[in-house]
């Protein structure tokens, strides 16, 4: 398995899971490129609808009931309103999400329903009064995507998957006119390794391309790019738990602003980018729309010194005919077969991630020549779901709080926080280290903690105290942790607005 976001670890925990040996490989860190970048929704797709694309809809309300049921420490209900200015709208909106209803969305979520005037203001307390007519709330999730994909490593690992990252492919191995495995580079070290299978899944999100060509030079580009950025605002903008949605951009797009670990999380845009990047950032315009958007709905107008961490991600789309606009193309996957027998399976998004990996596995298993075993992921529990003795921590970790709490009792110290503006305590950086698979600072203050995305200027703060604890835990030097820090420092840097990184 080549890839270790989304898609390759969901592919990897299906196979793990049927009984397949199962090795996965990826060049960073797990959901380390679009899967930690996303607006953090376990949802059908509202603006689908627009597009009448009901099979879509209807799939991926399926995938987030499943994705509830299966990862409720993961996946949360929340409330969203749309404001709406006069009647027309409101019937307009009003018809959309009951069929949103109709293909899914209730179930286990809650039907949509009108709201009046003051209900609306009750719901989202900060919202403009002028022109306000109305408005509508419906039902979605609300996940972290970064602790989701960790946890989908740590469950493939439990049945038996081999996954590791920092492990970049550089070659594809064949056998006669077969891939039947690769040679890939500790990115950490510099060592090199090959390993051989039956059959090798290219699950490489925004790279699939870059892995195909390595099978066949002259292969055709599967992908068009779309560039997504979100900033992460302060809290007083949006103090409630209803989530804002702004449904009609002016690029067409439905623009969200959602609460979300003690912060607002407002996106996205949809630019159009020649190429995949190993790290977007947002452009200044992006950030100016999405304040300008924002502006238009709150009371208060939202300004740079709100925004406490700016980030972008690469959507991977099956690429369309005739120069479509991205914000038009699919969101739909494809599994297909190269001539040399790679499976590759493109486009999707994380709500769909289930769907994908068992339409990939389901390929490679013919492909393969693999005895045919039934998926079983539908009804499968992820690692860390929550018994009803646990403890609540509040910020994804379910079972595995409980973890935290005994490294707490048995170590005092690591009770203290890792900054004064961040949720995060010095056992969530142990934890990361130990049971996690965390290697480098930014592994830890970005994914197996949200540091990065919630406060850029903390986390570099925090970067010396946080890089000489894993230190002491990795076995590092001094050399290894000023490198890290400075390493860290300049990557928190592109997540703060021009201006202020300083």
């Amino acid at each position: 398995m080549i890839g270790g976001g989304a898609t390759g670890l969901g592919t990897a925990l299906d196979a793990a899971s049927r009984g397949y040996r199962t090795v996965l490989l990826e060049r960073d860190d797990f959901g380390s490129g679009t899967s930690s970048r996303s607006t953090k929704l376990a949802h059908g797709g509202i603006r689908y609808l627009a597009q009448r694309d009901f099979s879509l809809v209807r799939e991926a309300l399926r995938e987030r009931n499943r994705m509830l049921r299966n990862a409720p420490h993961l996946v949360r209900k929340r409330s969203f309103v749309i404001p709406v200015g006069g009647w027309a709208a409101k019937l307009y909106y009003g018809a959309g999400l009951k069929l949103y209803d109709l293909l899914g969305g209730a179930r286990d979520f809650g039907r949509s329903r009108m709201l009046s005037r003051d209900a609306t203001l009750q719901a989202v307390p900060t919202l403009k009064q002028q022109r306000l007519y109305g408005g509508l709330e419906y039902f979605d999730g609300q996940f972290d995507d970064a602790r989701m994909a960790i946890c989908l490593a740590q469950t493939a690992a439990d049945y038996g998957a081999t996954v590791i990252n920092h492990i970049g492919v550089s070659c594809l191995l064949k056998t006669g006119n077969r891939t039947t495995g690769v040679e890939a580079i500790d990115q950490l070290s510099g060592e090199t390794l090959s390993v051989s299978g039956k059959v090798v899944v290219n699950a490489a999100g925004i790279f699939v391309d870059e892995i195909g060509a390595l099978d066949n030079s002259d292969a055709e580009p599967t992908l068009a790019f779309s560039q997504g950025s979100h900033i992460v605002l302060d809290k007083r903008l949006l103090p409630g738990e209803s989530a804002l949605v702004i449904p009609a951009t002016k690029d067409g797009r439905v623009l969200f602003a959602i609460p979300w670990h003690g912060v607002v999380l407002a996106g996205t845009t949809d630019i159009p980018v020649p190429k995949p990047l190993v790290s977007p950032k947002p452009a200044p315009d992006e950030v100016d729309f999405l304040l300008t958007h924002l502006e238009e709905f709150l009371v208060d107008k939202p300004t740079n010194g709100d925004v406490r961490s700016v980030f972008a991600g690469i959507r991977p789309l099956l690429a369309g005919t005739g120069g479509a606009k991205t914000s038009s193309l699919s969101r739909s996957h494809a599994v297909f077969t190269s001539e040399n027998g790679l499976v590759t399976v493109a486009g999707g998004k994380w709500t769909t991630y289930r769907q994908m990996a068992e339409d990939a596995v389901n390929r490679a298993a013919v492909v393969g020549g693999l005895a045919r075993r039934t998926c079983v992921t539908s009804d499968l529990r992820l690692a860390g779901y929550p018994t009803s003795d646990d403890a609540a921590e509040g910020l994804d970790y379910g079972f595995d709080a409980s973890q935290l709490n005994s490294l707490e009792a048995e170590s005092p110290p690591l009770r203290e926080p890792i900054h004064p503006c961040l949720p995060y305590r010095k056992s969530h950086i142990v934890h990361a280290v130990r049971n996690e698979m965390a290697l480098t600072l930014e592994d830890a203050l970005s994914r197996r903690t949200r540091s990065l995305l919630l406060d850029a200027r903390a986390s570099i703060e925090a970067a010396p105290a946080v890089a000489e604890l894993m230190a002491r835990e990795l076995g590092k030097d001094v050399q290894w942790t000023q490198s890290q820090i400075k390493d860290f420092s300049e990557t928190a840097r592109g997540y703060m607005l021009p201006g202020f990184a300083k």
